[in-house]
């Protein structure tokens, strides 16, 4: 009979097993991550730095820069390590973590993505009440129970895993732990961890999506009424860096886990993940700094005076 064991050490199978092709990659995603890593940090200073920028869509700003390096370090560093070694290894509690986080990470960013969606739509449908409702204690609480969202998706998909098992070779064909090719490499019955996995994922991604959508819809009918073209071209340029964002990571976070398992295979999950998880929380902060202007004026201020 098939030895069934709960797993105690991963081998990852992802990216390339080619040498030349690894030294290439590690350079390439030690750039992205640096460039995730101060990019991220200057958003968050200059935030800090700049009283002209405490305002609660720069508030939560600086909230969705810290999910992006957190969601980034979960998963590069281990990838980076990997990449220049022949034996790319994780333990079973290694694995669980890095999964935990990553789940934890992804439905905190989207959540905040919606918290700044409603803060759009208050200060363009509603500007003369702007102050009075996106006040001090309503973002406080959006961006907790952002992350409560968070914690709560990751739990609900973790625990059960503790109970799937593993046979033979325990081989997952990706470069980190998430939870569709961990389950693809389980020897036993996980019907119901998948049920669970597209469940939630379809509950959390509406729960925050739907929001975003009506603010969206409201704003965008909101500035076809404005009469000047100048105006709209004003209101529109206030919401175009969060429209772009939030298009990156719901095209493929939602795609990803939300896939049929047919139409399912390694390279496209991994390029998938390398999207959502490497590339946006890269291109976040070069997307908001290039398409506002508050933040390039701030930044002009903070290191024109150096």
């Amino acid at each position: 009979m098939e030895n069934q064991t709960s797993a105690s050490e991963f081998i990852f199978l992802g990216l390339s097993k080619n040498p030349q092709l690894q030294i290439f990659l590690f350079f390439v995603f030690s750039t992205i991550y640096l460039i995730t890593l101060s990019g991220n940090l200057t958003i968050i200073l200059v935030i800090r730095m700049d009283p002209s920028l405490y305002t609660p869509m720069y508030f939560f700003l600086s909230h969705l820069s810290f999910v992006d390096i957190c969601y980034s370090t979960d998963i590069v560093p281990k990838m980076l390590m990997d990449l220049l070694t022949k034996q790319k290894t994780i333990s079973f509690v290694g694995c669980l973590t890095q999964m935990f986080f990553s789940l934890l990470l992804s439905v905190a960013d989207v959540f905040i993505l919606s918290a700044m969606a409603y803060d759009r739509y208050t200060a363009v449908c509603h500007p003369l009440h702007y102050v009075v409702i996106m006040n001090k204690t309503i973002c406080t609480y959006l961006v907790m129970g952002a992350w409560i969202m968070g914690v709560l998706f990751a739990i609900i998909n973790t625990v059960p895993t503790l109970n799937v098992q593993f046979c033979g070779f325990r081989e997952i064909s990706h470069f980190s732990c998430e939870l569709p090719p961990l389950l693809k490499s389980s020897c036993s019955d996980t019907f119901m961890n998948n049920v669970i996995l597209f469940s939630s994922v379809a509950i959390f991604g509406l729960g925050s999506f739907l929001p975003t959508l009506v603010s969206y819809i409201r704003i965008i009918s909101t500035i076809l009424k404005i009469r000047s073209a100048e105006g709209r071209s004003k209101a529109f340029s206030t919401c175009s860096s969060h429209l772009i964002v939030v298009g990156l990571l719901y095209m493929t976070g939602m795609t990803q886990y939300m896939k049929p398992s047919k139409v399912s295979s390694m390279t496209l999950d991994e390029i998938f993940s390398i999207q959502y998880s490497i590339l946006t929380p890269m291109l976040n902060p070069i997307i908001y700094s290039l398409k506002n202007k508050e933040v390039k004026r701030a930044l002009g201020k903070i290191f024109g005076s150096k």
